[in-house]
């Protein structure tokens, strides 16, 4: 059997919380942070509502030479890292720098800090372009500066599939480890709340055009009609098992089961394959479907797409047969950064035995899931994570809870567990 991957620290920037502690308060009390866009005028588009992150100051947590070569989307995975490490009581100058890996999922890259340099180009001409946009734009520039920063030359990757990139990335890094890499970090972010980000996502024609923040994303719902996107997402600190257990590690819990598949063509006649990634997931688990206690859906809030994911859970687990949340209808959908979120969430519920609810959603009675829509105590031992990427991607990921028998490590004092 392979070793066990498991995760032991959690680094999060979200639009209602930045850090875990104040994510995890307002997602278990069903705060939400949709509201009109500010980062930019978004007057005159379709779509004005975004989950966007107001508290954070760059200069507040990073130094002055690494703010001219991020985007914003970079300095936000920068913290991420950060905490992920904090909470893990890792300080990476101290270890073997091939012993550490990076792995982050990202759809879009340094939107923000290639848009300003285009318009520096269009309006002032070449030599006002700055240097830095030859990698601040780049899918992978997340991974490498947090590599550089913190001298990790083990694996590292990227993954681009949209929304299940941060699945897919999380899958890679548990590959990396279980060939003998004992650290790596992962998951994802993206934060594309600019105008040129912002028309990348309308021509997806899923976004909702609501301009009330109570009524815009309503995945399940009878009124659903598009998502609200966001920005952030989170970064998890991922070790193996017994090199966690030898140093006396606090572990969240462990990532026991990854699947992942790819939709046939619209025009093909071939059933969607959510299902099939689910089952891959559990088998990989060695999980049956009746041991998941909650599910971290992805919900699209689109109706099709609503009615392909019931339709996989009802086929694996039965109608109403297993809670189903989705607490990104608080913040939007965050792209890479969406499914890392949802895992850190799985695992502070089952670590606090409460499932977060899906906020402002009327469950339509079409969709026979158990749709949690307040905040339910709950005995959990295993969850399962679901994201869909735009295009056909499909991932799922089964996390299951620490040993209660664990040695707990005390929480960093800058930024830790609650």
């Amino acid at each position: 059997m392979s070793p066990a991957t498991v995760v032991t620290g959690i680094g999060i920037t979200a639009p209602n919380g930045l850090g875990t502690r104040h994510y995890w308060d307002a997602t278990r009390t069903g705060r939400s942070a949709i509201a009109p866009a500010t980062r930019f005028d978004p007057t005159g588009y379709p779509a004005q509502l975004a989950g966007e992150i107001t508290d954070f100051t760059a200069e507040d947590h990073l130094p002055g030479p690494l703010l001219a070569q991020t985007d914003r989307v970079t300095r936000l995975a920068l913290l991420a890292a950060d905490w992920a490490f904090a909470d893990a009581g890792i300080t990476p100058s101290t270890l073997d720098a091939y012993a550490m890996g990076v792995v982050t999922a990202s759809s879009s890259g340094g939107f923000e800090f290639g848009q300003n340099e285009l318009r520096a180009l269009w309006s002032k001409g070449s030599r006002h372009v700055s240097a830095y946009q030859a990698f601040a734009w780049f899918y992978a520039v997340n991974t490498g500066q947090i590599s550089i920063r913190h001298g990790m030359k083990g694996p590292s990757g990227v993954v681009v599939s949209d929304q299940a990139g941060g699945l897919d990335a999380l899958a890679q890094a548990r590959r990396h480890i279980r060939k003998g890499t004992p650290l790596v970090l992962s998951g994802g972010l993206d934060a594309s709340l600019c105008p040129w980000g912002w028309v990348a996502q309308l021509a997806s024609e899923r976004l909702s055009t609501s301009r009330d923040p109570h009524r815009a994303y309503l995945p399940f719902d009878a009124a659903a009609h598009g998502h609200v996107p966001g920005e952030g997402g989170a970064l998890l600190l991922l070790e193996d098992a017994d090199a966690a257990r030898d140093r006396g590690a606090h572990v969240y819990g462990e990532i026991a089961g990854y699947g992942a598949t790819f939709d046939p063509a619209p025009t093909s006649g071939r059933p969607p394959t959510l299902r099939r990634a689910i089952e891959l997931a559990l088998d990989d688990a060695r999980t049956a479907p009746a041991d998941i206690d909650v599910v971290f859906a992805d919900a699209a809030a689109l109706p099709e797409l609503d009615r392909i994911e019931t339709r996989a859970l009802t086929d694996v687990f039965g109608a109403h047969a297993v809670p189903v949340t989705a607490p990104k209808t608080m913040i939007g959908r965050l792209n890479s950064g969406a499914a890392p979120l949802d895992v850190a969430a799985a695992l502070l519920a089952l670590r606090d035995g409460l499932i977060p609810p899906t906020v402002n959603v009327t469950p339509d009675p079409s969709h026979p899931i158990d749709l949690v829509t307040e905040a339910r105590p709950a005995a959990l031992r295993t969850a399962l994570v679901l994201a869909r990427g735009h295009g056909g991607f499909n991932s799922a990921l089964v996390v299951r809870a620490a040993d209660p028998g664990r040695h707990d490590a005390p929480a960093d004092p800058r930024e830790g567990r609650t």
